[in-house]
Formats: structure tokens, sequence, C-alpha cells
């Protein structure tokens, strides 16, 4: 804890904060960036913050508010993150019941409740934890430290948000002539069988959304995930083929294609449940702490507020408690109306409790690691629906597979929205403490904005799905939306209660998880900058391959960037100006191709066709993509560049 600390507005300081504006601007955002997260998590497998992007549009528009302060920004981007967060815990869960053909579509109310009820969990778990994790352990909260750098330099708002408002309509038009034009094919993929023996292959997809992905992430993660795609479809696919050649004549593409869906992406979920209990044991000592801290809050109760200071007010504890109990009732009828026994019910209820609060603070935990970018929530619901499959399973047999299944993913839906938007309010609350705002207010803000994401999920999630459908590619749906977490999730529960999980592939996953995490460990006493974080690995085994490249090219985009950096040698501010405008033209780029894709969804939904907007009759190939793509990416160092030379 660093003693000597002063906030950017002093305690004592009383200025607007929690505003009608700084509200109503933060719900808006939050419905708008829901929706686009919900898109790129579906198609990519990955969801990034979206602080950033929404305390640079807070700062825009707040401009043209004759009276507008910092805090209100920090409101903004409180509020309008949730929704972004929330995103992510609904996708990568909820598509897996359609996928089990155990929900026919997405029901609203229970869509909603149980997302809204997850996610204000999330929020109030974390609450108790705030001061042990940001305040005590002093943990870096890296999105969090450079969501408060960039509301701090607000004089600035005007310039940045024209990165992100050009970034946007560059991956929106993009998109719109790949998806709706039909001018070019979205994906460049190219296989090889040497002898029915000796598979060669190599994709990408063309997506300036990916690209911004690799880019915000870094090299280092960027690698990995490639990593984990080389595992894949370089070393795992060609040795099956090798063993088994192609029985069944299929062309180079489907073969590999084939092969990954049914036996090598298991790899993937070995390597994910390794990790998802090593991201538990690794913190195991901090969290018994933080939770320490946390029943003491509890007890202490109602705060004394003559005796603290502005910006250490906390909801208080019995608005909690009460809040606790408030959610956990929608809960429990949404479960006993798909059980219909009250005992087992009760007990799905107890553990989504137990595991919900681990779960969140250890989420809450590695985001102030490694950021809410890469908070390993996969993982984390990865654990969850094995633990709730195997207890449901002793509990009700398999005797109903489908619905024992359906209530493990029901369990996992709960506790994977709570612990996204775990993470994300920590992050939050540490920029709020680094820019003196009031913690209380914050988590009325982070509250509201969980609320307003959820109520426009399930018109989300029925619009991608009727528009592009989700799960592999086939002919009726040629643009489906991958939904990685979510078919993974699917395939776990379902191999439980079917006891047909490929446990040699797993087997083989979670010992290359083990080898990771010694490389891993490896690296760290060895003080490397470079480390490998085992999730990150075993989202790339778990990605198609053209995803995982298109990431790797981001990343190696944000390395050039770092390294003309490093040799221009111009300060601490030129690079920080140079990190801020890459970053807002990457996030530009997510953000517009996102909302065009939902943009394209309704009238595609609305007709059943796919090419309501088509403008050739036969894609051109692949080559425009790939020119247009290489142009965005030579855009993005330029700008990035330029902004490093303006800032001396």
């Amino acid at each position: 804890m660093n003693r000597n600390f002063q906030p950017y507005i002093k305690p004592e300081q009383n200025i607007p904060e929690l505003t009608c504006k700084a509200i109503v601007l933060g719900l808006l955002l939050s419905i708008i960036l829901a929706g686009a997260n919900a898109y790129l998590g579906l198609f990519a497998g990955m969801t990034v913050s979206a602080s950033i992007p929404a305390a640079v549009i807070s700062m825009a528009i707040l401009r043209f508010f004759k009276n507008h302060t910092i805090l209100e920004n920090n409101i903004v981007q409180t509020a309008a993150s949730a929704g972004e967060s929330l995103a992510a815990g609904v996708i990568f869960t909820f598509p897996a019941l359609v996928l089990m053909k155990y929900w026919v579509g997405f029901n609203y109310w229970e869509t909603t409740l149980i997302a809204a009820c997850g996610g204000v969990l999330g929020v109030l778990f974390t609450i108790p934890l705030r001061k042990a994790l940001i305040v005590d352990e002093g943990l870096k909260f890296p999105e969090g430290v450079a969501t408060a750098e960039v509301l701090k330099s607000g004089e600035e708002g005007g310039k940045a948000a024209k990165y992100l408002a050009l970034a946007a309509i560059s991956g929106a038009l993009f998109k719109f002539f790949e998806t709706g034009g039909k001018i070019w094919y979205g994906t460049l993929d190219k296989a090889a069988l040497l002898g029915n023996k000796a598979y060669l292959y190599f994709g990408m997809n063309l997506s300036p959304a990916l690209v911004a992905v690799g880019y915000i992430i870094g090299l280092n993660v960027s690698t990995l995930v490639f990593a984990g795609g080389v595992i894949s479809w370089w070393i795992a696919i060609p040795l099956y083929v090798g063993f088994n050649g192609n029985p069944d004549g299929l062309d180079p593409v489907s073969l590999g294609y084939g092969i990954w869906s049914t036996k090598i992406r298991y790899l993937g979920v070995g390597a994910m449940i390794i990790g998802g209990v090593w991201a538990v044991l690794n913190i195991r000592n901090s969290l018994v702490v933080v939770c320490k801290q946390g029943v003491q809050s509890f007890k202490q109760g109602k705060q004394n507020l003559q005796n603290t200071l502005r910006t250490e007010l906390d909801t208080p504890m019995s608005w909690i408690i009460i809040g606790i109990g408030a959610m956990i009732v929608p809960i429990f009828f949404i479960y006993l109306r798909e059980i219909h026994q009250v005992p087992i019910t009760a007990f799905m209820v107890i553990i989504m409790v137990i595991l919900g609060f681990l779960f969140s603070a250890v989420a809450g935990y590695m985001a102030g690691l490694v950021g809410s970018s890469n908070n390993p929530v996969s993982g984390i619901t990865i654990a969850t629906v094995l633990t709730a499959s195997l207890f449901l399973l002793f509990f009700l047999g398999n005797t109903d597979a489908g619905k024992g299944a359906a209530a493990a993913i029901l369990i996992g839906a709960v506790i994977c929205c709570a612990a996204a938007i775990a993470g994300d309010n920590m992050q939050d609350l540490k920029s709020g403490h680094i820019l003196g705002a009031t913690p209380k207010k914050q988590q009325i803000a982070q509250t509201l904005g969980v609320i307003a994401g959820a109520f426009v999920m399930a018109p989300v999630l029925t619009l991608l799905y009727t528009a592009y459908g989700f799960g592999p590619k086939t002919p009726e749906h040629p643009d489906s939306l991958v939904a990685p977490q979510a078919t993974l999730m699917q395939s776990v529960a379902e191999g439980v209660f079917q006891g047909n999980l490929p446990w040699n592939f797993i087997s083989i996953g979670i010992a290359i998880g083990a080898v990771v995490i010694l490389f891993d460990r490896y690296l760290k006493n060895k003080n490397s900058n470079f480390r490998a974080p085992v999730l990150a690995v075993a989202i790339g085994i778990y990605l198609p391959f053209e995803l995982s490249s298109a990431i790797m090219l981001g990343g190696v985009l944000a390395w050039i960037i770092h390294r003309y950096q490093k040799k221009q040698s111009h300060g601490d501010a030129a690079k920080k100006s140079s990190d801020q405008a890459g970053l807002l033209f990457a996030s530009g780029l997510i953000t517009g191709e996102a909302l065009i894709g939902i943009f394209l969804a309704i009238p595609i939904a609305m007709t059943g066709r796919g090419d309501v907007f088509a403008i050739v009759t036969e894609p051109l190939g692949s080559w425009p993509g790939v020119v247009l793509l290489l142009a965005i990416c030579v855009w993005l160092v330029s700008l990035a560049k330029k902004a490093y030379r303006q800032t001396k």
C-alpha cells in the first residue's frame, strides 16, 4: 500500500459525479457496447475492454455541456463498460443451450433475468474486496490505470474521438462490403495433402476487428494464442492424418476442420481445465486474505460516515446482503422451472453462490494482474460447468442427460456473468481510486450498466442467431459465428452426462497445459518480460487457426510500433500519445465491424437471405480483402507513429 498516494480529485472536494447526463450517456453506451462485444465474442472467442473507448466518447460528448467533470466521465465509462463485460458472460454460455437443442431460442425474460442477476451478483460480491485488492494489495489493474490516464488527459478528447470515429467507419465499411456486398471471401485458407498422409494448412480471417484484438492484447499474448493454433493445426492435425489418413476422401480444408472439431479441439478443453484450476491455486494465499477481509467488512456492517473519507465510501453492507438475497430468488425459480425438483434446485443455488463468490474474487484478482481483457473468465466457467456437471450427474444420474447438461450450463451462465462483471468492476474502481471518485457512486453506476446491458442481450442473441447461426460453418450458414466458448461449454456438459468425452485428448491437453505452466514458471524465475499464461495458449488450441493467425498479425503490428518508439526515444509523453492513438484506432475497428455486423443481421433475419445487399453474384476471391486489410494495417502503424512524432 502506498501511503503517500494522493488521488487526482481530493477527498474533501465534492464535484458533480453521478449526474443525470452521466447516467443516461453511460446506459446508452452500455447497450451499444454490449451488442458490439456480443458479436465480437461470438465471432472471435475473445472480448476486449471498452473502458477507454467509452471514456473517449464520454469526453467528446460531455464537452457540449456547459458544466462537466472528470468524475462524470468516469461514471460514464463505468456504466458503459458493464454492458461490454456482461456480453462476455452471456455469449460464453447462453448459446450453448441453443446449440444443444435444449432451447429453441432465447427466451427474453429468462435470458434477461439470468444475465442481470449474474452481473449484479458480480458487482455485489466484489464490493467487500475493493479495499483489499485495490488499496491494500496494490495490484496494477493495467486497464484501470490506462483509463484513468486517458481521463486525466481529457483536453485531448476531441482528437482522440477522431481516431475512434475514423477507424469505426473503416471497420464498418470493410465488414459491409465483405459480408453484405459479398465482394470478397472473408477467409483466406489453403490446405494440401501430400501422399494422403502429410497435411499442410494455413488460413487467416480477413477481419480488421481480429487484427485489432491482437494489437490491443499485444505481441506476448498474441504469440501464445498463435502458438496454440500451431499446436492444433501444424502439429496435432498432421499427426492425426499421418496415423489415420483420409478414409472418407474429403478435400484438405474440410478434412482439417473435421478432425479439429471432433477431436483436436478437446486438447484445448484439457488445457483450459488445468488453466482454470491453476488460476485458482496460483492465487490461493491472496484469495484467502481478501476473503477474510471481505468477511470482516460484512461483520463491521454500517460505515462510520463521519470518519470515512468520500473516496472510501462503499455501498453499505446491509444493501449488499439484501441485494444478494434479491438476486438469488429469481435464479432459484428459473432453475426450478428447468429441473422441477426443489432439493436439487436448492443445491444448485447453493453451489452457484459459493462458486460465484469464489470465482468473482478470482476474476477480480486476475484483472488486477493482467487486466479484464486478458482475464481467464472462460477457464473459470469451464471449471464451473465441469464441477456442476459432475455434481448433477451424481444427483440426477444420466437418465435425462439433456436436462442435466442444461442445468450445468445455467449454473455456469450466472457465474460467468458474475466473474466477467467482477473483473470489470474492480478495474473501474481502480480508475476511480486514482481519480478520486466515490466508490459507492461507481458501484451504483456499474449496477445500472449491468441492468441496461441485460435488457438487450436476448434480442441481440436472437438477431445474430437467426441471421448468421452459431457453431461450425455450414452451407445453410456460411457466415456462422463460431461461438467457440459456448460450443466448448456444450461439449463439456454433454460429454459428462453422455459419457463420451474424449478423455484421451483432454488428458493430452492437460499435459500440454502443464508443460506451458512449467514454462511460464521458468520465465518468471528468469524475470523474463515474456510470460506464458496457459489460458492464452488454450484459447489458441481451441480457436480455428484462421482466427489465431489474424490475432497474431495484430500483435506483430503492436511490436512494430513499440520497436519504433524504443528507437526514437522521445520520452514517456510521446509513447503515451502513440499508445493511446493506436489503442483508440484499434478499438474503433472492433466497434465499427461489430456494429455493422449487427446492422446487417436485421435484414438477413427478416428476409432469411444472406445476400440481401450482395453487389456481385460471385465473390472476386480473397485478394480484395487481403489488399484492404493490409492497407488498414499500414494506416494503423502510420497513425501511431505520427502521434509519437508529434509529441516530443
